[in-house]
């Protein structure tokens, strides 16, 4: 029997959710960094400068940003680790990676990438100080196994840090319900020229665990410690959670 999870608000077969969501980013990954900018109308950088500051990466750290994509996260990491450190820019999609290697180089910054996937982590146990995922978890098909694998590879005292968009207020949810499924696609179509990839992007934000349910699932984990604090008005959280 084939098992089943969600692409969107669609049922499919767990291998063709792969597929799809690779296509998505194949799309998208050209103009990725525009959209970020005008769908948040810039405070991703503010909720990712925020993340940093929690990761507080020191000279000399290891560190994973999984579903890297464009490197936002593991550019600064690599400039905090210095020379001494090691960071590692990772994603399943070659298109995405691909960008954010372009852009590491292009700011001299020579640092390991390599395609990946968050659910079977090529690394050994307890080696990275620092883990990061931005906007990668809710694509994932096993979100569990995913979280597992993080603090398979965490080294005791590592930290866990999920950036990812969540419930929003209750007062908000009309008019950002109204922003993701009519002008977000619209967005899309104009500036990226796919409506259709926007479009899923916003309904798998609707399907991703709220801010408790996350929690519980790094506490199931085996992660100690887990937090998470809410960015403009729950649009987007940060949890974050260590090894013991």
């Amino acid at each position: 029997m084939t098992n089943t999870t969600h692409f969107g608000y669609k049922t499919v077969a767990e291998d063709e959710k792969v597929r799809e969501v690779a296509k998505v980013f194949h799309s998208v990954a050209a103009k990725y960094d525009i959209m970020n900018d005008v769908m948040s109308a810039g405070l991703h950088r503010v909720w990712k400068a925020f993340t940093i500051a929690n990761a507080a990466v020191r000279p000399g750290f290891k560190c994973l940003d999984i579903a890297g994509g464009t490197g936002d996260l593991a550019k600064v990491f690599a400039k905090q680790a210095g020379p001494t450190g090691e960071v590692w820019l990772t994603d399943i999609n070659e298109s995405m990676l691909r960008v954010g290697r372009d852009r590491l180089l292009n700011r001299g910054l020579v640092t390991p990438t390599m395609l990946c996937d968050a659910e079977k982590l090529p690394f050994p146990d307890n080696y990275f100080d620092r883990i990061s995922v931005a906007f990668g978890l809710r694509n994932m098909t096993h979100k569990d196994q995913a979280l597992a694998e993080m603090r398979r590879v965490l080294k005791p005292g590592g930290k866990l840090l999920v950036l990812e968009f969540s419930k929003v207020a209750e007062p908000l949810k009309t008019p950002y319900d109204l922003y993701s499924f009519k002008i977000l696609p619209w967005m899309g179509s104009k500036i990226a020229g796919d409506a259709d990839s926007y479009r899923y992007l916003a309904e798998s934000i609707r399907m991703h665990p709220d801010q408790e349910t996350l929690k519980k699932m790094m506490e199931d984990a085996g992660l100690e410690r887990v937090q998470y604090y809410n960015l403009t008005a729950g649009i987007c959280a940060l949890h974050t959670g260590i090894k013991m």
